[in-house]
């Protein structure tokens, strides 16, 4: 007996190579970001998003102020919620980053073991802008202030 056409098709599907599907897809955060600022030249603050090990991601800040002072600084994060030692930063000693759904993460950053911020950072969902919402806060944990930023995708 023959083989429909069926069947053919079928049995050629099973036995072709497939695609390794174990690989996960890239972290649509990864990249450099730019603050939207209405501050005078040559102020900028760029946020630098790269892989880290299996599911991690080194975050690197760097800001240039009105005068022209660059400070730079950065920290990893496994986004398990674990305090990260944070470099650079004198006012920040530790961050840690959990996600909240796929497009929002918190976190938080802490001076010597006290909150000091929390941030939500929100990537929309074309992946071209992330929104973040600064909420400072003082040593008995009240919030003191509340600023907002946005970040525009960069060419690479």
């Amino acid at each position: 007996m023959r083989p429909s056409w069926k069947q053919l098709l079928l049995a050629s599907l099973l036995l072709s190579p497939t695609q390794d599907t174990s690989a996960q897809p890239a972290n649509p955060r990864f990249g450099r970001w730019l603050l939207k600022s209405d501050a005078p030249a040559p102020a900028s603050n760029i946020m630098t998003y790269e892989p880290l090990g299996a599911g991690g991601m080194r975050v690197t800040i760097q800001a240039v102020n009105a005068r022209g002072d660059t400070t730079r600084w950065s920290y990893a994060t496994e986004f398990d919620g674990r305090d990260m030692p944070v470099t650079g930063n004198a006012s920040q000693t530790h961050a840690a980053v959990r996600p909240i759904s796929s497009l929002v993460n918190e976190i938080v950053n802490k001076n010597n073991g006290r909150v000091t911020q929390r941030l939500t950072n929100v990537l929309s969902p074309d992946f071209q802008t992330i929104a973040v919402i600064y909420m400072r806060e003082d040593a008995d944990g009240k919030t003191t202030g509340v600023t907002f930023a946005t970040y525009t995708r960069m060419p690479l």
